[in-house]
């Protein structure tokens, strides 16, 4: 299944509309990752930042994906590209320990 790299920008601060809906987003973002549509999510350390890798056939599947997430009205600068290689230790077999 293709892969999706979303970049986006936050706003610079937090109106209260925004911090209310932190929980119902991180609920939302959780169950996208249990369900394999998302296989990362990141915010950078300083709240401006963030990136999602998302399993969509389609570029418009992936979009409606973002499109689906509480805090979406407040993405700014949103940049999104199909992956050609995506390679991660998550993918890869544990390593072994011979002790």
């Amino acid at each position: 299944m293709p892969k999706f790299i979303v970049t986006l920008s936050l706003p610079p601060h937090f109106s209260e509309d925004f911090i209310e809906l932190i929980p119902s987003h991180r609920a939302h973002v959780s169950q996208l990752l249990d369900e394999s549509v998302l296989e990362n999510y990141a915010i950078s350390a300083d709240y401006r930042h963030g990136w999602l890798t998302i399993n969509g056939e389609t570029e418009a599947e992936a979009r409606a994906v973002l499109e689906q997430l509480p805090l979406y009205p407040y993405f700014w600068q949103i940049e999104m590209h199909e992956l050609f290689v995506f390679d991660s230790n998550t993918f890869r077999f544990p390593r072994i320990s011979l002790n």
